[in-house]
């Protein structure tokens, strides 16, 4: 559990505190590439914690209100995923729309991302907040100049109680595609967590 300021959000247990770019990342990218002899599969490895790197940096340059992840391996495989908390603020005279949450969060952390075909708009009720909104859907990230990543992304929407224009945006990211469903389910798990502790509440108690 991760208490930041005046809000609540549970990961998994075995999931960190998101500093993925230091000695986890790289203990946890030596165990999966101990784990085969395949160059191809040693190529994916790689490819993917670089990806975690990217992701980290992304988060801190983003100023990240809380980040959390995990570098799992699996009997099946390798598992990354992140969920990260931020605050946005919607520019005056204008409303939170798509485009420019899509700007400000994009995984790649440079508003150069391009949503896919699947991406999805809806309402959804957290269960200490009530209805918000909630962007899903998978996503195209630059991580280097010549290189894109496609990242399975859930954003929800939460407005600040009191503060007009201001959001914390409650985002989880992967990119293991083919397990979507699973992944997407998980994701819906952690951010049903988010709660706002009470004014008179220190963080921490």
């Amino acid at each position: 559990m991760a208490i930041v300021d005046r809000f609540v959000l549970d990961v998994p247990e075995s999931w960190a505190d998101l500093d993925l770019s230091g000695s986890v990342l790289a203990e946890t990218r030596a165990a999966a590439l101990a784990l085969t002899e395949s160059p191809r599969e040693k190529a994916t490895i790689n490819d993917m914690f670089r990806q975690a790197r990217e992701v980290s940096r992304a988060a801190r340059r983003h100023g990240a209100l809380f980040a959390a992840g995990t570098a799992t391996i699996f009997e099946d495989g390798l598992f990354l995923g992140y969920a990260m908390v931020f605050a946005v603020t919607a520019p005056p005279g204008r409303e939170l729309t798509l485009p420019v949450l899509a700007a400000q969060l994009s995984p790649g952390g440079t508003g150069g991302s391009k949503a896919g075909v699947d991406r999805t708009v809806s309402a959804v009720t957290l269960p200490n907040i009530g209805q918000v909104a909630r962007i899903t859907g998978t996503e195209e990230a630059q991580i280097a100049a010549d290189i894109t990543v496609r990242m399975l992304t859930m954003h929800t929407v939460i407005p600040i109680p009191g503060s007009t224009g201001d959001y914390l945006i409650v985002t989880c990211a992967s990119p293991n595609l083919p397990l979507a469903a699973d992944v997407y389910e998980l994701f819906d798990a952690i951010s049903g967590t988010f709660r706002f502790l009470p004014a008179e509440q220190p963080a921490g108690a």
